[in-house]
């Protein structure tokens, strides 16, 4: 059986790990989040436990990736504790809808921001089919789809090249994150005492009793958002050099990384506005909190500076996910259930040509029909049946297989993997109840797959 080539060391997992995850979330969702909790404090405390929560997850996932550090992440630890058919409905789940659809919404975003700062001709082509407006928004929508193809041929043409193109634009965050922390603590305009403001637009009759915990589980959707992409780093277990010690150190320290950026810009951000400014902010879509405090903090100067870091980090994030969700189509080919040509590796490169393309295709498809958006909605709740069952696997796998050897072994277990494993059922119940025709709608996409593997597995 083909195998890829180990390139990736510690240092570089971990700048995946932070580059795959920081995309636009953080610069937008305080604003939603705001209106769900009407303090500051709760929304600073949002993230935190977000970030604890996928902490927890991300252990967890790091002593599966220990023991099973091959192509394909989860795929690959479903196969050997749920079976085939279940490591299948993840695959096919992520290839119509969860990765796929991540890499189109960000590529869109990107070539929203660029929009905002040079703008696009706007063509207007009168066309539908099915129902969709498939050249609406047409310069949005081609350059979306020329970013896709740009970063598809770069991942073609080998992992080393994708992964430096990573570090650097990390390398660029980690420093206008800095900037942009000393210019905001640092500024005249700041106050903490907005911390501690309570709002005057809020109902905070709906925090009472259990309102709490309901506003705090909706506010935490858009965290999580902001957190998701923290298992990536599995995907391409293959290619990291000593992945049972890198894998783990990679998921652990590159997800505090993150969480540490996290709060630190949220603490910025009601530093400088009070909560009632996102409040009545979360009523304009098409503003973005982030740039409006950078305004607040540098004028005009502050927005460009904002608007090209969130263009820098659509970049990264798409680039990343790219790279990465790739290697699972590449397995699922590799073992029989996917299409035959997708177990390519390419002669000279050592990538699985064949694999990127299909993506970037099927990513530029979402792309072009608009539905990425309502995608990302519906499964949203699925990737936690997937997180959850991970970490019920390190728990099973204890049990049934005792003598496997483990590399590293989740910290606090049993209590985080079981701790994770009640917040993602609980999370499901929630989603289910609130969001019933999305919740039926996300699984009846994955179940579209049972076809294709009966067929496949003929």
């Amino acid at each position: 059986m083909s195998k890829l080539t180990p390139k990736i060391g510690l240092r570089a997992a971990t700048i995946l790990v932070v580059s795959v995850i920081i995309g636009s979330g953080v610069f937008k969702k305080i604003a939603p989040m705001s209106a769900e909790l009407g303090s500051p404090l709760l929304v600073i405390l949002c993230w935190i436990l977000a970030g604890f929560i996928s902490l927890a997850g991300a252990l967890s996932t790091a002593e599966m990736a220990s023991m099973f550090p091959d192509s394909g992440g989860e795929y690959a630890y479903f196969q050997k504790i749920y079976g085939r058919f279940f490591a299948f409905l993840y695959g096919w789940g992520n290839f119509t809808a969860i990765k796929t659809a991540s890499i189109a919404a960000l590529a869109y975003i990107f070539a929203q921001s660029f929009n905002s700062l040079i703008p696009l001709p706007e063509i207007n082509i009168n066309c539908t089919f099915l129902g969709i407006h498939i050249f609406d928004n047409f310069s949005i929508k081609l350059l979306a789809s020329c970013l896709v193809i740009v970063l598809s041929l770069l991942n073609f043409r080998g992992i080393t090249a994708a992964e430096s193109l990573s570090k650097v634009l990390t390398y660029v965050i980690f420093a206008a994150v800095v900037l942009f922390a000393i210019f905001g603590l640092s500024s005249v305009q700041g106050s903490f005492e907005n911390l501690t403001q309570k709002s005057l637009l809020f109902d905070e009759t709906k925090l009472q009793g259990r309102g709490i915990v309901k506003a705090m589980m909706i506010a935490s959707l858009g965290a999580f958002w902001g957190y998701e992409g923290w298992n990536h780093i599995g995907y391409i277990g293959e290619e990291v050099k000593k992945p049972q010690k890198n894998l783990p150190l990679a998921l652990g320290i590159g997800t505090c990384i993150v969480i540490f950026i996290y709060v630190l810009l949220n603490i910025i951000y009601v530093y400088i506005l009070p909560i009632d400014f996102f409040i009545q902010l979360n009523q304009a879509p098409n503003k973005i909190a982030a740039v409006e405090v950078a305004n607040k903090i540098l004028g005009s100067w502050g927005m460009l500076f904002v608007a090209c870091l969130i263009l820098i980090t659509t970049i990264n994030a798409t680039n990343s996910t790219i790279m990465m969700s790739a290697r699972i189509f590449y397995a699922m080919a590799r073992d029989g259930l996917f299409f035959k040509k997708a177990a390519s590796i390419h002669p000279i490169y050592k990538t699985p040509d064949v694999a990127i393309f299909i993506q970037a295709i099927w990513s530029i498809l979402l792309i072009w029909s608009g539905s990425f958006d309502q995608l990302t909605d519906m499964l949203v709740f699925a990737s936690f049946i997937y997180y959850g069952s991970t970490a019920l696997g390190v728990i099973i796998l204890r049990v049934k297989s005792p003598e496997i050897e483990r590399k590293y072994k989740v910290i606090g277990y049993p209590f985080v993997p079981i701790f994770f494993v009640l917040f993602c059922v609980l999370l499901l119940f929630i989603t289910i109840f609130n969001q019933p025709y999305e919740a039926m709608v996300g699984l009846g996409l994955i179940a579209t797959g049972i076809p294709f593997y009966w067929f496949w597995k003929k």
